[in-house]
């Protein structure tokens, strides 16, 4: 292999990649459908010359065709007049025309079916460009939901490896454990109140059993000595208390 054509390969296989790479299917789709149009627009142009072509020549067909019936009645009124040579240069005009309409009449059966050859692909390039743009608009969808998607995965990816899932779970760490404290308070101040409401309970029984004995004590002494007992009966009572105050204190 000479190396005029590996160079040749190379810048071949090169250019290939990157017309490949550059190629966007939306602009591609949308030129396509453009250059059909733009045949669509010139196969109009030939199939309307065309048929302006044809009409001239049945018009020539028509009137070398009239000419020459023309000619013909003119034969025949020399004729009967006597006069053989007029007739005879009528019927030479008459055959004049009648040529030329048969050969206008074989370009006109000729036109007409090259007419009508256009026409059907005429009709069939509007068929084809119809279904181009509805295919078109499918595809266009089917690329720009691939772009999207495309789009959503790659944002994704960069969410599961990123910082920024690693930040919500820190934050959610964070309220978790604030949650816990806010818990934790809560239950001691629970506890705190708990143990104040035990105290006054205690506190309130110790305060009426104490109001029960004063009221026992008041009510044991005489109607008519309404003040304290006299000195004759303390010693009893303050000795009874000292032996109180001791098991209190060793209790």
């Amino acid at each position: 292999m000479g190396l005029f054509d590996r160079l040749s390969r190379v810048l071949r296989a090169n250019l290939n990649d990157m017309v490949s790479k550059a190629e966007d299917p939306e602009k591609i789709l949308e030129q396509s459908i453009i250059d059909m149009q733009e045949d669509l627009v010139q196969l109009r142009q030939a199939v309307a010359r065309s048929i302006a072509t044809q009409k001239r020549t049945e018009q020539q067909y028509n009137k070398n065709q009239t000419d020459a019936n023309q000619w013909q009645q003119r034969a025949q009124l020399a004729l009967s007049k006597g006069d053989e040579t007029l007739a005879r240069e009528a019927l030479q005009r008459k055959k004049t025309s009648s040529d030329t309409a048969a050969q206008l009449k074989a370009q006109l059966d000729t036109q007409s079916g090259q007419v009508q050859t256009m026409k059907k692909n005429l009709i069939a390039l509007e068929s084809k460009i119809s279904e181009a743009k509805t295919k078109k608009d499918m595809l266009k969808a089917r690329v720009q939901a691939a772009k999207a998607n495309e789009q959503l995965q790659g944002t994704m990816g960069s969410l599961s490896t990123g910082g920024s899932m690693a930040a919500f779970d820190r934050m959610e760490e964070k309220v978790l454990e604030m949650e816990a404290r806010s818990q934790a308070v809560g239950e001691l101040g629970g506890v705190n109140i708990e143990s104040q409401f035990a105290a006054l309970e205690s506190g309130s029984d110790v305060d009426d059993e104490l109001a029960a004995m004063k009221a026992q004590m008041l009510g044991g002494s005489s109607p008519n000595q309404g003040a304290l007992p006299s000195a004759s009966t303390s010693p009893p009572v303050d000795a009874e208390l000292g032996d109180l105050r001791r098991q209190l204190d060793k209790s």
